[in-house]
Parts: structure tokens; sequence; C-alpha cells
């Protein structure tokens, strides 16, 4: 038996029932959890991994066999994920994003998300105050499909901002559906163009932004503003901040591409990511909520009066829920 066989056999004897319990507690952990684990066997994990640890270093400076070599990368990755990994359950986790994670990451993107506002309503203002001067505009941002538009007398544009039949719950089912999915659609356009700069993201919303302001004065020009805003603002207040976030969150995209600092421009934009990642998420679930109240709320409740305090209720929640100053206590585990 030569020196380097002989140095291999003492190292692993000298060594190998520590391994060993550390490759039993690790084995029972995936298999049953880490609550399985006994309170010795858990104060035991991360001397037994820190020692298999030292132990691989060394295995590896002295050059020993691909086996122990092997053997120890193995065990010292298996054992790691229970030594450091997360121990958050899905249920938390979910938890944690609501109460801190998204009104974090929103109140933390206030520029990005007043520079989206400013496209978006930027455009619907520019769109109104043309359209208001001359309602041939409004045949330059539309086509001749919606009824709603200057040519429409009083009575049939009135007629479509309230509903008599309310016996509609499986056609207001697919309505919610379907505004779910193309909303969402634009929030998500919104946030993966961002990447070109910022650029595309800014004309999208201005594009939308321009769309609501024609339509919009088309309602104002015959005297409807009033009933319009109710009608709109129900369901519009979660919708359009939604698309305001989704635009944030694609000029922080864009930022990170246009202007990296020191990082490189892959590492600048993975790190916006990340942080644009928990806005748009939440945005998409406002469209959701924001569907509903169109779908369901916006068809089924006729007054005026609930449609708008239904909105300022939602506005008063949104603004309080992103921006209300709060302290975070670090989560454990």
């Amino acid at each position: 038996m030569n020196d380097r066989v002989m140095k291999s056999y003492r190292f692993r004897e000298e060594r190998q029932d520590d391994w060993a319990r550390l490759d039993k507690i690790v084995t029972r952990a995936e298999k049953r959890s880490v609550r399985a684990l006994s309170d010795e066997d858990m104060t035991a994990l991360p001397r037994l991994y820190r020692q298999a640890v030292s132990s691989l270093s060394v295995a590896r400076s002295i050059s020993l066999d691909q086996n122990v070599l092997a053997y120890l990368e193995t065990l010292c990755a298996r054992a790691y994920f229970f030594v450091y990994g997360t121990r958050v359950s899905i249920g938390r986790r979910i938890a944690q994003y609501f109460r801190r994670d998204w009104p974090a990451s929103v109140s933390a993107a206030l520029w990005p998300t007043i520079l989206a506002a400013l496209c978006l309503f930027g455009g619907a203002a520019l769109a109104f105050f043309l359209c208001m001067q001359d309602m041939e505009w409004y045949w330059t941002f539309h086509q001749g499909f919606d009824s709603r538009n200057p040519e429409a007398s009083v009575e049939s544009l009135r007629a479509t901002l309230y509903t008599d039949n309310t016996d509609i719950a499986d056609m207001l089912a697919a309505f919610a559906a379907q505004l779910f999915s193309h909303n969402s659609g634009i929030a998500i356009f919104a946030f993966a163009l961002g990447f070109c700069f910022g650029m595309p993201t800014a004309i999208l919303l201005i594009y939308n932004g321009v769309y609501l302001g024609s339509f919009y004065a088309v309602f104002w020009d015959k005297g409807l503003g009033y009933e319009l805003t109710g009608w709109l603002f129900i369901h519009g207040v979660t919708e359009l901040f939604a698309i305001v976030l989704a635009g944030a969150a694609g000029f922080m995209i864009g930022g990170a591409v246009a202007f990296p600092g020191t990082k490189s421009r892959m590492q600048s934009m993975r790190d916006a990511g990340n942080e644009a990642a928990l806005v748009i998420i939440g945005a998409v679930l406002m469209l959701f909520i924001a569907a509903l109240l169109e779908g369901f709320g916006r068809q089924l409740i006729n007054a005026d009066s609930t449609r708008y305090i239904i909105a300022i209720t939602t506005l008063i929640f949104w603004l309080a829920y992103f921006y209300w100053p709060r302290r975070h206590r670090e989560e454990a585990g």
C-alpha cells in the first residue's frame, strides 16, 4: 500500500464517524423535514457541517482519492440547505410578500411610478384637450368600431353607463375574465418592454392614455363627465394604478440598462429585475381585483354616488397600503 493510499485511508478513518452521523441527520431531514430532527441533532448539525467542510478543504489540498472528494462535496451540498437554507413556509412567505415586500418595493419605486403616471395621464390630458378643441381628433385616435363616439347622442351615451338587467351573472363572469386577460396583457407588455431603455413602455403608456383621454372627451362634450367619471373610476382607480405600477416596473428595468453605474448591464438589469418582479406580481393581482370591480361592480351598481364611494375608498386604501410609513420587523428564519 503506497503512501497516498495510506494517507487517504487514515484521513477517512479518523473522520468517517462524523461524516456518517451528518449523513444520517441530513437523510432524515430530507425524508421527514427538519422538524423531524431531535434537539440533539439540531445542535450537532452545524458543527458536523463545519467539520465536513473542513475535511473537504483538507482533502482537496492533499489530493485524496476522487471517491472521498465526491462523497464530501455531495454531503456538504446536501447539508448546506438545512444549515443555511430558508425554512420559511410558503404561507408565511406569501404573507410576508403582502405585509412587507410588495408595499416596500412600490414605495421604493416612487420616481419610476411618477414617470409612468406622467406618461399615462399626460397622454390622456393631451388627447382630451385636443378633442375638446376639435372633436375630429377623436378619429385620429380611434377607429369607427365603437358606438361611443362624437356622433352618438346624449341618450345613447348615457345608456351605456347604466344597466337595468341584473340577471347576467354568468355573462359578467366571462366579461371579467376577458377584461383581466386584456389588462394583464398590457401590464406585462409595459413591464417586459422596459429593457429597451424604457422607450416602448413610455409609448405604450402614452398610447393608452391618449385612448382614454379622447374617450373621456366624448362624454365630457355631451355633459356626461360626472356620470362617466363614476362609471370609469369604480374600477379605474385600481386598474389605472396597476397599469402605472407595471409601467414603473418597466422603467426600473430600462433605467438599470441605461444607467448601470459600476455594474455590468446584465448584472444591473438582473438586480433591478428582482425588485421590479415584486411590483409587477402585485400589479397583476390588482388587475384581477379591477376586473371583478369592472365586470360585476360597475355593471350591477347604477348609483353614481355608490360608484364614487367605492372609487374613493379604493384610492385611499391603495395609497395607504403602499405609502403609509411603517416599521418593518426583521423576519426570523
